[in-house]
């Protein structure tokens, strides 16, 4: 049998009032009456077959009792739906919508979405509450007319005071006293926290204790057996002393800091040893690092001297050639003499001779490798956009129509001149660069056009590639030639070395070298810090190198380099080491510092390099120092360098820039007019002119900088 409680719907008026009472309040309105008729809804619980009662308005949503439902379940309204009459009902219908009348009984079941996951919880009526909510009271009018009046309990369920009562002895019910039935005052809330656990919470300890005069002995006596078995025989010790106690004190405390001090000593013994440990480590690191440079720089020279390509490698090589030729020389005078020592000259002459040789062989291979790889880097130069660079790093590429055309130009050059290709697809190239050549009329097109209509002839004859070797090679020049024609390719202008426009190339100043008796720009001269004439152009001086001196400057280069990068890394505007030349850094690593660092006598030139005196000016030949890489790290961290070195050192190093002011007294006057007349700005840019006709990368690094 089901079992069936009223329970509470809040909230609800205290009395509902049916049809005959409505006639009593006139003064209402017909909505407010429609509002307060009630009916009383029996929802069957099926799943666990329970019946619960409650009172619900007419004009409420069904949502409302689901949601009602679902809190005195402790369930989601989601998973609950109502049925009525075999149909489920929608949740904003409301009871008079399914024609339910006022006052009357009707009954639901209460059913959920997904049993098997949800299912419905049994009901828990309240325990505190001993009547329902909601009582039906049936009224007899006359003898065969009666009426049923649908009455709502209100109450407040608070907790009344204490007041006393009585029990009854036998059936053990409890009897309060009464007390007032009002509910009592409520103080304003103010914000403040008057209640804490803190303060309502108590942490007792219980601890048994039996002071000295409720203490007892007891034995045992007649009628009373205590057993011994636990007690034990205390004796007394030698009296002690206050002084005899101290003593013991002072003995143990001299053992404890003995084995105190025992670790403290074994702690700095291992921090000492750890940190020789890390410095061995770093020394066999550094010694190895330098091992491998040293090695990777002995595969990079004979790299360059098997296979030679630039013009610092050549140099190289007719570097050594003179060393072994001198050496031999010497060999020969120390070991012959007379006609022998003529014919041992000649033959060497005629070794002097092959070696010369087989290095123009070396520069005619070297010509082949490079030509390909320049026209590629002229080509990808052209057709690279526009770009800005902003101060976060970040950059904005801009592609124009020269770019784009120069780009296309590119690509076809690029696959004219690709090899192992079908004769479809040779046709097919053949044919896009006779459209794109065809769009501008001139002598150097037709003659392209021309080539290409005799290749394509050629190929639907069967003849072997081959044999079509030299055909391609024109038509590849002659369409490098069309991509470098300002005319077809806009772009290009500006990276030619002649000018086109005549406007333009009246501007760049012209010299005459009188070793070639050729004029050239002012570019191809270089500039030298301690000679204020022009002299020979660098073709004149690198054929006079190889004749005569055969010295190699790539060391030196390195070294200037390497300078220019540092002090671009000062960022204050520094602008005398861009005006300096290899021949500078070279007469000043040889004649002012000897070849080696002043400090360890160092003399690899590779571990060593330029640094300033005082870091807090610029570098220039009387304010630097040459030292080692791990030495120059040291010095670049002092502050006041006088005071850091000693007075013999000193007067050394100021003795040494004496020398370098004295050698590059023209250079410290152009620096001094320069800053006097048109300040540091126009300084930094007259280095950097300088810079870009020397072709540093770094000068022009500066530059942008």
């Amino acid at each position: 049998m089901a079992d069936e409680h009223d329970v509470p719907f809040p909230p609800l008026p205290s009395m509902v009032i049916d049809k005959d009472e409505d006639r009593i309040h006139d003064g209402k309105d017909s909505k407010q009456e429609y509002e307060t008729k009630l009916a009383t809804v029996k929802m069957l619980l099926k799943s666990i077959d329970q019946t619960v009662t409650v009172a619900f308005p007419l004009h409420a949503p069904v949502n409302e009792l689901i949601t009602h439902f679902a809190k005195e379940l402790r369930m989601s309204p989601n998973v609950l739906q109502i049925i009525f009459k075999e149909k489920v009902l929608e949740n904003q219908l409301t009871l008079s919508q399914i024609d339910v009348e006022p006052n009357t009984t009707v009954s639901m079941e209460l059913h959920s979405k997904d049993p098997a996951n949800y299912p419905l919880r049994p009901y828990r009526p309240r325990q505190d509450i001993s009547m329902p909510d909601v009582i039906t009271v049936r009224i007899d009018e006359d003898a065969d007319i009666s009426r049923d009046i649908v009455v709502e309990i209100e109450r407040n369920n608070i907790r009344k005071p204490y007041l006393g009562g009585t029990r009854h002895r036998m059936t053990g019910k409890e009897y309060h006293h009464a007390s007032a039935q009002t509910i009592p005052p409520q103080r304003p809330d103010k914000g403040l926290q008057r209640n804490c656990r803190d303060t309502q919470t108590i942490e007792s300890r219980h601890r048994v204790i039996q002071t000295t005069n409720e203490q007892s002995t007891q034995m045992s006596k007649p009628g009373y057996y205590v057993s011994n078995e636990d007690d034990r025989l205390i004796t007394p010790q030698p009296y002690q002393t206050a002084a005899e106690k101290f003593e013991i004190l002072t003995k143990k405390a001299i053992i404890i800091q003995k084995y105190f001090r025992r670790w403290l000593a074994k702690r700095d013994v291992n921090t000492l040893r750890d940190a020789f440990q890390k410095r061995v480590q770093y020394e066999l690191e550094q010694k190895q690092k330098q091992a491998e440079e040293r090695q990777k720089r002995y595969q990079y020279d004979l790299e360059r001297r098997l296979h030679p390509r630039t013009k610092d490698d050549f140099d190289v090589l007719y570097a050594a050639l003179e060393k072994w030729r001198e050496e031999e020389i010497a060999k020969i005078n120390a070991t012959k003499q007379g006609a022998a020592r003529k014919a041992a000259l000649a033959l060497l002459v005629d070794e002097e001779t092959e070696l010369l040789a087989t290095i123009d062989r070396y520069k005619t291979e070297a010509h082949k490798y490079n030509k390909e790889a320049n026209i590629q880097r002229f080509l990808e130069r052209v057709a690279q956009p526009k770009k800005w660079k902003y101060k976060d790093g970040t950059t904005t590429e801009l592609d124009t129509p020269y770019s784009i055309r120069a780009r296309e130009l590119m690509q076809i050059y690029n696959t004219i001149t690709m090899k192992f290709l079908t004769l479809d697809e040779r046709l097919d190239i053949l044919l896009t660069l006779k459209h794109t050549v065809k769009e501008h009329d001139s002598r150097l097109t037709q003659e392209i056009i021309q080539l290409i209509d005799r290749e394509a002839d050629l190929l639907m004859r069967g003849t072997k590639e081959e044999n079509l070797a030299g055909l391609r090679e024109r038509i590849s020049t002659l369409f490098l030639q069309y991509i470098k024609t300002p005319t077809f390719n806009p772009g290009v202008i500006r990276h030619l070395k002649v000018p086109q426009d005549p406007v333009t190339a009246a501007q760049y100043k012209t010299l005459y070298c009188r070793s070639c008796q050729k004029y050239y720009p002012s570019t191809e001269f270089s500039v030298s810090s301690t000679n204020a004439k022009i002299g020979k152009c660098r073709q004149c001086l690198r054929l006079e190198n190889i004749a005569n001196k055969r010295a190699d400057h790539t060391k030196f280069k390195y070294l200037l380099k390497k300078i220019e990068k540092d002090e671009c890394g000062y960022n204050d505007g520094a602008h005398c080491i861009f005006l300096l030349t290899i021949n500078d850094i070279e007469y000043m690593f040889k004649n002012i510092w000897d070849s080696h660092s002043i400090l360890s006598e160092e003399s690899d030139i590779y571990n060593l390099t330029f640094i300033r005196w005082n870091r807090h000016e610029e570098f220039t030949p009387w304010n630097c120092i040459l030292l080692t890489f791990e030495e120059a790290n040291a010095h670049l961290k002092l502050d006041d360098v006088e005071t850091s070195y000693s007075e013999p050192f000193c007067k050394k190093i100021r003795y040494k820039q004496a020398i370098s002011r004295n050698h590059f007294t023209k250079l410290g006057e152009h620096i001094q007019n320069q800053q006097q007349t048109n300040g540091s700005k126009d300084m930094t840019i007259t280095a950097v002119k300088v810079g870009r006709q020397r072709g540093t990368p770094t000068a022009m690094a500066n530059a942008s900088a």
